[in-house]
C-alpha cells in the first residue's frame, strides 16, 4: 500500500488546553485515533501500531492527553479520567476536520487505561465507525485488587501515604508528588505485577524515548483504581474489537472478555502472554487482527479487492 508523507506534529484545543498529536496523512480516507495507556505518551504508546496502520493507507492521529508529554496543561503528570475522556471528544472533532479524513470512517484505538477509555468513547459516540480496545483495563477495582497480590504490605502502605499526601497537596496547589508507573515488589510504585514491570522493555526498548517520564502524580491512583468503563459495554453500538492476552496480570483478561460478551457488535481476539505481549512477541498477530478489523469496518471505497488475511487470529463474534 502506498503511503503519503511522513507524520506531522499538530495541536488541537481541549477545553482551553492544547493537546499535541502526530498526524500521519493517509491515502484511503479512513482514520485511526490513538492514545497510549496510563501515563504513557503518544510515541512509546502508539508508534509500533501507528506505523503499521499508516502503511496500510489509514490516516493516524496519535495524541498526548493534557498534562502529559508534549501537551499543555497543569499540574503536570496528573491523570484524570474525566479530562482524558474529554480529550477524546476533542480529538474526534479535530480528526473529522482533517482534509484527508472521511468523517464517517473514523476508528478509535487504545490499550490499557486508554483501552478502557475507548469503551466509554464508543458508547458515547455511536457515529464512530469502529473501536479497538487492546488489553483494556475494563474494571479498575478488580485490577487494583489483583495488583495488591504482587506487592508487599509495607510498600502498599507507603503508596497509600504518598497518594493521600499528594491529594492534599493538590487541594493546596502544591506540585504533584510522583509515583513510578511500575517497579519491583517492595518499591513504591503503581504496579508491581509480573507483566507490569515489562512496560519499559515493551514500550521503550533501548531507551528509545528518553523524554518519556514514566511516572504519574500519586493523586491519580484513586481515579484509575475506581474506573469501571466495562459497565458501558451494553451501550456500545459501534463495531468493537476487544483484544485480550490470557496471562494479563495487570489489566486482567476476564473483565474484558465479559465486555466482549455484552457489547452488541463486539468481536473478541485472545492471544497468549501478558499485558504487553502485543508490543512484544504477539505484535504480529495483534497487528494482523486489528488491520483485518479496520479493513472490514473502514473499507476503502476505491478498493476493488483486498488480499485475504487468513493468517489473522480468529475473532469470536459475541
Amino acid at each position: 500500500m502506498r503511503t503519503s508523507t511522513e507524520r506531522q506534529k499538530v495541536r488541537f484545543d481541549a477545553g482551553g488546553t492544547e493537546c499535541a498529536a502526530w498526524h500521519y496523512p493517509g491515502t484511503n480516507g479512513g482514520c485511526v485515533i490513538m492514545a497510549g495507556g496510563g501515563g504513557v505518551t503518544k510515541e512509546p504508546g502508539t508508534d509500533p501500531f501507528a506505523a503499521r496502520f499508516h502503511a496500510a493507507g489509514f490516516t493516524v492521529l496519535a495524541f498526548d492527553y493534557r498534562r502529559l508529554g508534549e501537551s499543555g496543561g497543569l499540574p503536570r503528570q496528573v491523570v484524570r479520567v474525566k479530562d482524558q475522556l474529554a480529550d477524546w471528544q476533542c480529538a474526534i472533532a479535530f480528526a473529522e476536520s482533517l482534509p484527508d479524513v472521511d468523517p464517517a470512517r473514523i476508528a478509535v484505538w487504545g490499550f490499557s487505561l486508554s483501552g478502557g477509555h475507548v469503551l466509554r468513547v464508543a458508547a458515547r459516540n455511536p457515529h464512530v465507525a469502529a473501536a479497538i480496545a487492546q488489553t483494556p483495563n475494563a474494571d479498575g477495582p478488580a485490577a487494583s485488587r489483583n495488583a495488591t497480590r504482587y506487592q508487599t504490605p509495607l510498600a502498599l502502605l507507603r503508596l497509600t501515604g504518598r497518594v493521600l499526601r499528594d491529594a492534599i497537596g493538590g487541594l493546596l496547589g502544591l506540585r504533584p508528588v510522583l509515583v513510578p508507573l511500575a517497579g519491583e515488589p517492595g518499591t513504591v510504585t503503581m504496579l508491581a505485577t509480573p507483566d507490569g514491570i515489562d512496560g519499559d522493555r515493551a514500550l521503550n526498548p533501548g531507551n528509545r524515548y528518553p523524554e518519556w517520564r514514566q511516572a504519574v502524580a500519586a493523586r491519580s491512583v484513586f481515579g484509575i483504581a475506581m474506573n469501571r468503563p466495562g459497565r458501558d459495554a451494553p451501550r456500545i453500538r459501534t463495531p468493537l474489537l476487544v483484544l485480550v492476552c490470557d496471562q494479563d496480570r495487570t489489566a486482567l483478561s476476564e473483565p474484558a472478555v465479559r465486555v466482549a460478551g455484552r457489547a452488541p457488535r463486539a468481536e473478541l481476539v485472545r492471544l497468549p502472554g501478558g499485558h504487553y505481549a502485543p508490543f512484544l512477541d504477539q505484535h504480529e498477530p495483534a497487528v494482523r487482527a486489528e488491520l483485518s478489523f479496520l479493513h472490514r469496518h473502514l473499507p476503502d471505497p476505491a478498493a476493488t479487492g483486498r488480499p485475504a488475511t487468513d493468517d489473522a487470529p480468529s475473532a469470536v463474534r459475541s
